[in-house]
Order: C-alpha cells, then structure tokens, then sequence
C-alpha cells in the first residue's frame, strides 16, 4: 500500500542537507539522502522514487553525469535540479541532461515545496474518460455523471474523486491527498478538512455503484459498491 511520497535528497553540503531532510519530512515526504552523485545514482538505478532533488556539484560523479546517466537507463523519477550555478547555459544544460525543473541556491523553501507538488501532480496517472458502475468521467470536459445527471462537484471535490480514480486499485492516502490539494486555493482548509470531502463525495456517488471505503489508518479506496464494508 502506498505511504508518503518518496524523496531521493542528493546534496553533498551536510548542514544544508540535515536542514532540507527536516522541511521536506514536515511536509509529509520520505527522505533518503546521498552525499555524493555515486550514491545517487546508485540509488535512483536500484530504487524507486517518487520524486528527486538533485544538486549538480556533487562529489565523486557530479550531478548533470548522473542525470544523463539515469535517464539513459530509462529511469523516470521527476528530477528537480538545485544548484547555484545560475547562467542560462547551466540552465539549459541540465534541462537538456533529463531535468525536469531547476531551482537554484539561494532559494526559499515554500517555492521548492511548491515545485515538488506541481512535479507530483504532473507526474500523477492521468484519468482518461472512464465508466465504473454508473459513474462517467471524463477529466477533458470536467464533467462527471450518475446515470446520465450530472454531478455537482466543488474543485477539490473533483481533484479528489480524479485521484482516486487514477489510483483506483490502490489506496490513496490522506497525505497524496493534501499534497494534490496543495497549490489548489479556491477553497478554504487544510489536510483536516479531508474527512468533509470525503462525506460530500461519498454522497454524490451513492448511485454510482461505487463507494469510498476507509482502510484504517492507510487512507481511501474507490471500489464496487458491492465490495465496500461498512
């Protein structure tokens, strides 16, 4: 079952890496760290991640011979390079090299949160138009249905019911949830406002055929109607 979203943190400044591994798990990532590009590579080669923050002046293997490296070898993971090397070359040289985005050093934390969150989402399985049960959906028109009547669905209701589809064999936790919420601003409240949506949603769709079970302590998941437990 799926947790936190998973991190690789290569940064071979140890203060600086300490201080990030902090912010990041306060936001709700796993974090593993390497110290130098031949630990990172090493890692993103063995492991699965779902995200990684890669500076490019690592030691032993530097960072841009690393990403070329990976992606090379097929690896997917969304790669957010930091670095303070901040010419316009340097910058087009590590897009070039596989890089999904690029923040350089000094940086305030809240943008690179907020980088990560929009590399998850675009990262993030794409629903493309469904019928399950009763239920039509289709993500191009943002429009969902029950037997042909439409639903009225809030933005983060819709956010909501479009992650548990595209996660629809798995659970979907309350920590995927909040970050997909996370640069989301048309409605008001945090991560503990999720029970809400989730009621509000169960509702709209009690005619599906489908329902949103609770899995104790993991998270939600979409499934037949039939199949749900109280």
């Amino acid at each position: 079952m799926p947790s936190a979203m998973t991190l690789l943190l290569a940064e071979d400044d140890a203060i600086l890496a300490d201080a990030l591994s902090a912010q990041l798990k306060r936001a709700g990532f796993e974090v593993e760290h390497a110290p130098n590009g031949a630990v990172a590579e090493y890692l993103l080669m063995k492991q699965h991640f779902d995200l990684a923050v890669l500076d490019l002046g690592l030691p032993m293997v530097d960072g841009l011979t690393v990403l070329r490296r990976v992606r090379a070898a097929q690896c997917a993971t969304p790669v957010l390079v930091l670095t303070a090397l901040d010419s316009l070359d340097d910058r087009v040289a590590g897009l070039n090299a596989g890089a999904d985005d690029y923040l350089t050093k000094p940086f305030d934390f809240p943008e690179l949160e907020a980088r990560l969150h929009a590399l998850m989402r675009r990262a993030r399985p794409s629903v493309k138009l469904a019928e399950l049960g009763d239920l039509s959906f289709d993500p191009d028109t943002r429009r969902a249905a029950v037997r042909g009547e439409p639903l009225d669905l809030s933005p983060r209701e819709w956010m909501l019911l479009e992650l548990l589809l595209s996660q629809r064999d798995r659970v979907v936790t309350k920590d995927q949830i909040a970050q997909a919420w996370a640069l989301e601003r048309t409605e008001a409240g945090g991560a503990s406002s999720i029970e809400v949506y989730i009621h509000r949603l169960r509702r709209k769709l009690e005619q599906s055929g489908l329902a949103i079970r609770t899995v104790r302590g993991l998270g939600y998941l979409l499934e037949a109607d039939a199949a749900a437990k109280p």
